[in-house]
């Protein structure tokens, strides 16, 4: 005789759909943490990459300090050197660029030199990608 209430039926049912949104959540929760670890690898490459940059640079810089002031290369280690007169401060600057590897980032260095030392006037990143700009806004004019 079935005197009403919860029966066994209802239990199961209760545990099964209990089983089920705990799988959906840890599934939610496993493709979250893939996404954030693909994320982290990025990152870690993009740092790696500016560190092996800037001891290119710094190698650069050394090396050029053994040359005269007024006979210094055009190029080292495969990197173009370039030479621009500063009206204001009335010396000569030089610019290169060393890529970071497995990006499309540069690291940009802008250097004064003196006699035996040198003076750092940039040290940054900079992105050689193309940029695509989305200017059509297909707006409705009513």
């Amino acid at each position: 005789m079935n005197k009403g209430g919860i029966g066994i039926g209802s239990a199961s049912i209760v545990l099964v759909f209990a089983v089920l949104c705990l799988t959906i959540f840890s599934l939610i929760t496993f493709i979250v943490a893939e996404n954030a670890k693909s994320l982290v690898d990025a990152e870690k490459e993009l740092v790696v990459g500016y560190y092996n940059a800037d001891a290119q640079a710094e190698l650069i810089l050394a090396e050029l300090l053994e040359y005269p002031p007024h006979s210094r290369p055009a190029g080292i280690q495969g990197v173009e050197l370039h030479y621009e007169y500063d009206f204001n401060r009335d010396q000569e600057v030089l610019s290169f660029s060393c890529p970071i590897p497995d990006s499309t980032m540069v690291l940009l260095v802008r250097v004064l030199f003196h006699d035996d030392s040198f003076e750092i006037l940039s040290w940054r990143m900079h992105d050689t990608s193309d940029w695509l700009i989305d200017d059509g806004m297909n707006l409705w004019l009513g």
